[in-house]
């Protein structure tokens, strides 16, 4: 596949996922305190169904795995959102039949090289593991977060939350210089902008 649609694919679903991040960003703002919109677990699922594919057709195995952890925990806190039964149902039917022609694809017809994910494009053994130690380190804030807000039974972003994922996007980004990636560079340049303002937000929350 043409390198321009395997990182159109990608940036499209960076797309998905920095809007989920401005957005809520800029509803914080507007509430003094961190907010989580329903429309942040919606493109969450969406992204994440592209961000997997661009994975796969980059061979990149950290990519793939980071998804796929993530994936239940996206759609469990729409539920507790419970906003899922009044979806759209495109996105009922994108967020149920995705994940199964992807598997079915992958079992049936995909010819995966194993020894190529783990040293794709001729990377060191050691940059493919920190690539999967920082999406294994990065998708834990969403099992914490899903943790806490079953534990609450409210979807909510503790300060916890971006404190994992600023350091799981340090990890990933010194990944990507390495990988020479431009969808992960710009994704997680602009993304720890976030972080960092979430948890100033959350700092002033407790002073006032």
């Amino acid at each position: 596949m043409k390198d321009w649609l395997v990182y159109g694919i990608g940036f499209l679903a960076q797309l998905m996922f920095s809007s989920r991040l401005i957005i809520q960003w800029l509803r914080s703002e507007k509430a003094k305190e961190v907010k989580t919109p329903t429309i942040f677990w919606k493109l969450s699922l969406l992204g994440a169904i592209f961000f997997f594919i661009y994975g796969y057709l980059r061979d990149d195995i950290a990519i793939m795995i980071g998804q796929a952890l993530i994936y239940a925990v996206y759609f469990r806190n729409l539920q507790l959102k419970g906003h899922w039964k009044d979806s759209n149902i495109f996105l009922k039917v994108a967020v149920i039949v995705s994940p199964i022609l992807i598997t079915l694809y992958m079992v049936f017809f995909a010819t995966l090289d194993w020894s190529k994910l783990f040293h794709g494009e001729n990377l060191a053994l050691w940059i493919v593991l920190m690539g999967i130690i920082g999406q294994i380190i990065y998708t834990g804030r969403f099992i914490y977060q899903w943790y806490y807000s079953e534990k609450n039974q409210e979807s909510t972003l503790p300060k916890t939350f971006w404190i994992i994922s600023l350091t799981g996007s340090a990890i990933i980004f010194t990944y990507a210089i390495f990988r020479k990636d431009p969808v992960l560079l710009s994704a997680h340049f602009f993304g720890a902008i976030i972080y960092i303002r979430n948890l100033i937000i959350i700092a002033k929350g407790k002073e006032s």
